[in-house]
């Protein structure tokens, strides 16, 4: 039996566990050993945010700051990170420094007596993102019913200007549209967010905008939010405009510095 197939069901349950605190994790795969190593291909690890081995194996602490720093960069990044540990002279062979990156593959120092080589490919495993619709309108609901389909957590919310939802990775479309427009925006710009938009004219939101800097909101918030909300595709029906602030969404979502993939 492999080390893989050894690991498989308690790594799973891990890993379940993990995705219904909805906790950021990595999954870790030695993929390629070279000369005198511990861990051989197949070897697999979960790891936490911080990149610390909640369960499996990767040898021994010749690999583990080098994997923290892959762990912490893909989960931040929401891409995928390959890393090769190889000893000093090996990488000046190479022609590479530590910390380098060429093709893909970012490059650390193995100063353990062994002198082997590990190319482990780190997997970030991140919660599903979550979009919050304000209000009851055509949109409102025409984007409850279609967000999903792109791999969206839905929640719905009242503008009362009360306390939202938190989450790591969020959005917030504001689809009021004429009823508690205010309050909704007001609860959405007192907590941090990765993207609101307001459904409605520019010209509108900015009136609306000049009275939330007047009543104190910073003026940074109020000058991010995107409006009018989506993409400019020509948009008519609320199904139409809700597919447009999806565009916007997904656009975001797959930026590199953006809502990684869940």
């Amino acid at each position: 039996m492999t080390p893989a197939e050894f690991l498989s069901d308690e790594l799973a349950d891990v890993a379940s566990a993990l995705r219904t605190k909805e906790e950021p994790f990595a999954f870790a795969t030695i993929v390629r050993t070279a000369g005198a190593t511990a861990a051989k291909p197949g070897a697999k690890a979960v790891l936490s945010a911080d990149g610390t081995i909640l369960h499996g194996w990767l040898g021994g602490g010749c690999t583990r700051s080098a994997v923290k720093k892959a762990t912490i960069a893909a989960l931040q990044s929401g891409q995928p990170q390959l890393v090769s540990v190889a000893p000093e002279e090996l990488l000046a062979e190479k022609g590479v420094s530590p910390g380098d990156e060429v093709a893909g593959t970012r490059f650390a120092r193995n100063g353990c007596p062994s002198k082997g080589s590990v190319d482990i490919f780190i997997e970030p495993c991140l919660p599903m993102p979550q979009l919050v619709v304000l209000g009851t309108s055509p949109v409102a609901l025409a984007l409850v019913a279609l967000a999903p389909t792109f791999h969206w957590a839905v929640v719905t919310a009242v503008p009362d200007a009360g306390a939202m939802p938190a989450h790591q990775r969020q959005a917030i479309v504001i689809a009021t549209q004429g009823q508690g427009d205010m309050d909704a925006l007001k609860t959405c710009l007192v907590q941090p967010a990765l993207h609101v938009a307001f459904v409605g004219s520019a010209r509108k939101f900015a009136t609306l905008a000049e009275k939330l800097i007047d009543s104190g909101i910073d003026a940074q918030r109020v000058n991010a939010v995107k409006a009018p909300a989506g993409l400019d595709l020509g948009a008519v029906t609320p199904e139409e405009i809700a597919l447009s602030i999806l565009a916007d969404l997904v656009q975001i979502r797959r930026a590199p510095a953006g809502v990684a993939d869940a």
